[in-house]
């Protein structure tokens, strides 16, 4: 089992949305419509930001 990351590639501030997005396969475009819809999301998002790991990549991992 795989876990979430914070996206290096897909990212706004943090990279928390495009890790949920790339993690379950979704848009992060969804993803961050939720945090927009969601009344306690900036609170959410920076204790995600402290609690999720960054997403390394050798350099043999990358296309």
């Amino acid at each position: 089992m795989t876990r979430i990351t914070r996206s290096t590639e897909d990212r706004a501030l943090f990279g928390i949305c495009g890790g949920i997005a790339g993690h379950f396969g979704i848009s992060s475009f969804l993803v961050r419509l939720v945090f927009l819809l969601t009344p306690a999301s900036p609170l959410i998002y920076l204790i995600l930001g402290m609690l999720i790991p960054e997403k390394h990549t050798s350099l043999y991992e990358r296309n």
